[in-house]
């Protein structure tokens, strides 16, 4: 991880080479666990370090974003000073490692800026935004936090086609809603309620019933709501797992498996997920293995 004890950003004067640059991505990229693979070795080897890249900027951001220690000035800061490397990066001027590596990136693959600043977009909202009263308010949150990212990763392996960037739209945005439906009490603890309120309150349960972590039918029915819709997207974009080459399907169906894996274990537990995180054991990850692999 980054040295976050000093969130000033401002290293003006510093270049670096796009090899330095990689070299730094990959140490982020390694000292971060996540649920889905991130440049795992079914990876080809000479995409690697650009998917390193794209992890290393987000990370990067996602940590000011989020982690704790920063004011909300000093979070702000701190994203639009990674706004302006960005815009730098593009202008040819990278003045910062994960931006020397993604100069090189960005050119080689032509990815458009608008899917990096989207990004930021999404971490800009985790600072400001705490509750979402819409579905569709939820919804365009995953249209600047995640499908830029599947999106981002078939531009990597040159597929640019409309039809597979929106399946890959349909498999991130439900990536991004297991995730909120997932993590619903870490993310009470930092005062953020990603569940749509409009809906919830649909159900008969109320946003104060949340924050005192009450379990009742009326929770496991809005849950169970929400995990059959997510579970449609994911079926909506599943064609794309058999729609790209083998260089990157098994990557995407070891995220797919992963996804709704999650989703399985939110059902087994009966849709309290307020009460226990859903998380996937060894077990289950030798599963999605092997599964992947078959299928």
């Amino acid at each position: 991880m980054p040295n976050m004890s000093n969130p000033k950003l401002h290293i003006k004067g510093k270049y670096w080479s796009a090899d330095d640059g990689f070299r730094y991505c990959e140490s982020i990229a390694r000292s971060h666990y996540e649920n889905f693979p991130v440049a795992s070795h079914f990876v080809p080897k000479e995409i690697r370090k650009y998917v390193w890249t794209i992890y290393a900027f987000a990370r990067i951001a996602d940590d000011y974003a989020d982690e704790p220690g920063f004011t909300i000035a000093e979070r702000m800061d701190n994203l639009n000073q990674w706004d302006q490397y960005l815009d730098e990066c593009y202008d040819g001027n990278p003045a910062h490692r994960v931006f020397a590596a993604l100069a090189e990136t960005v050119e080689r693959f032509q990815i458009p800026r608008e899917l990096l600043q989207n990004l930021l977009t999404a971490f800009r909202s985790d600072v400001t935004v705490k509750r979402y009263e819409t579905y569709e308010e939820v919804l365009a949150y995953c249209r600047n936090s995640a499908n830029p990212i599947g999106r981002l990763l078939l531009l990597l392996f040159n597929y640019r086609s409309e039809s597979l960037l929106h399946l890959s739209d349909s498999i991130c945005t439900a990536l991004q809603l297991t995730n909120f439906w997932q993590d619903v009490s870490l993310d009470l603890l930092k005062d953020r309620i990603y569940l749509p309120l409009e809906e919830m309150e649909e159900f008969g349960y109320t946003e104060q019933e949340l924050i005192g972590r009450i379990v009742n039918d009326h929770f496991r029915d809005f849950m169970a709501f929400q995990v059959r819709r997510t579970a449609d997207l994911f079926v909506e974009g599943k064609p794309l797992l058999s729609m790209v080459g083998k260089d990157l399907s098994l990557e995407l169906k070891l995220t797919w498996n992963g996804g709704t894996r999650i989703l399985q274990k939110i059902h087994q537990q009966n849709y309290d997920v307020l009460s226990k995180r859903p998380s996937l054991s060894k077990l289950d990850k030798l599963g999605l293995l092997f599964r992947s692999f078959l299928s």
